[in-house]
């Protein structure tokens, strides 16, 4: 019996990266959104468990870190799913 000649299709000879340049700039720019939510929400406690300290109740720390995690959350999903642009 003869065997049948296979030729390999250039599609699936090149390997490359799954995500494009401009998603891995986006995830890195997520990503810093996300570690500077985390870093607003530290501190505010206080070293003596007999001293109330209502510093942790602020704004910046209910409000404004939470909602910036949330939204580097949200712009780490973007990042993954948009669609790489292909160079011709």
């Amino acid at each position: 019996m003869k065997k049948k000649a296979t030729t390999k299709d250039k599609t699936t000879s090149e390997v490359g990266f799954a995500l494009g340049k401009e998603n891995y700039r986006l995830m890195a720019i997520g990503f810093g959104i996300i570690v500077l939510g985390f870093i607003l929400m530290i501190g505010g406690g206080s070293d003596d468990p007999n001293v109330f300290n209502p510093d942790i109740f602020s704004f910046r720390r209910i409000t404004l870190a939470p909602l910036l995690l949330l939204f580097g959350f949200l712009f780490e999903i973007y990042a993954i799913l948009k669609k790489p642009k292909k160079d011709a």
